[in-house]
């Protein structure tokens, strides 16, 4: 299963848009994997989690071909993981010589958000499809569970157990701690590869967002429980700029914890 990572920011992006801050500045100074944009994954180059308003940058910068992709999977709706406007350039006289329909998977509030900017399109153009926590769905060529995330209490926000080809992941962000039902769903699976969030850096942890001391706290109880297999991989991700850690501020830090530090375009094989 090959993960690739085509943005580990937060809302705001790293650097930020508007921001002149010294950690944004060094970003700016320094480049390559210390500039990140708004956070989204694809699996196989067919499964896509997030569609955030960097998308285009994304595709013209790692040259995808979104017209393979056959599953959007939607974790909640805020505007950093969702701009259901560009989906509309899915449909025809934007797409030329897509073979199959687009299916996009998310709560209530997706759905919504995805019916006020395209309408209902044919679904030979985008199928748009609700789901709940713990309800498996069989994509055909991956099992997908939502799980409950710990992120905004106006919406049902979603975490993703993904199994593909004997292989298992778990999407975790955006989240703060984990809800109790959530770990207790995990008790008896096995990850190859755990994804978190780790918005807050070494500031404190929120009830929204990870912080280092929690992404720890998070990967040693998953491992001590048997949840991560031996040899499993943990990747942090989902940074903001007020952190001030740049890229290797952030190995320098997770290195010796056996923890993966994303960047833009990074490409992982479970």
């Amino acid at each position: 299963m090959k993960i690739h990572f085509l943005g580990t920011a937060a809302a705001e992006g790293f650097p930020a848009l508007f921001c002149r801050c010294p950690h944004c500045a060094k970003a700016r100074e320094l480049g390559g994997k210390n500039v990140r944009t708004r956070s989204s994954a694809i699996i196989d180059d067919t499964l896509k989690i997030d569609f955030p308003p960097d998308t285009l940058h994304h595709v013209l910068r790692d040259r995808l071909d979104l017209g393979l992709v056959k599953d959007l999977f939607v974790t909640h709706t805020h505007s950093d993981h969702l701009r259901a406007e560009d989906l509309e350039m899915r449909l025809p006289v934007y797409a030329h010589g897509l073979d199959h329909p687009l299916t996009v998977y998310g709560h209530d509030a997706v759905v919504r958000k995805c019916r006020e900017a395209f309408g209902r399109p044919g679904d030979e153009q985008i199928i748009v499809r609700r789901i709940v926590p713990f309800e498996t769905i069989d994509t055909g060529s991956a099992k997908v569970t939502p799980l409950p995330a710990n992120h905004d209490p106006d919406e049902t926000c979603l975490l993703f157990f993904i199994e593909k080809d004997d292989k298992t992941l778990f999407y975790g962000h955006d989240t703060g701690l984990l809800p109790d039902e959530t770990w207790a769903w995990l008790s008896d699976r096995q990850l190859d590869l755990a994804i978190l969030d780790c918005t807050n850096g070494n500031l404190p942890w929120t009830g929204s967002h990870l912080n280092i001391e929690s992404v720890l706290a998070i990967r040693n109880r998953m491992r001590d429980n048997g949840i991560l297999r031996n040899g499993a991989q943990t990747v942090a991700t989902h940074f903001s700029h007020n952190i001030g850690l740049q890229h290797g501020d952030l190995k320098a830090i997770f290195d010796p914890e056996t923890i993966t530090v994303a960047f833009d375009g990074m490409v992982l094989h479970v």
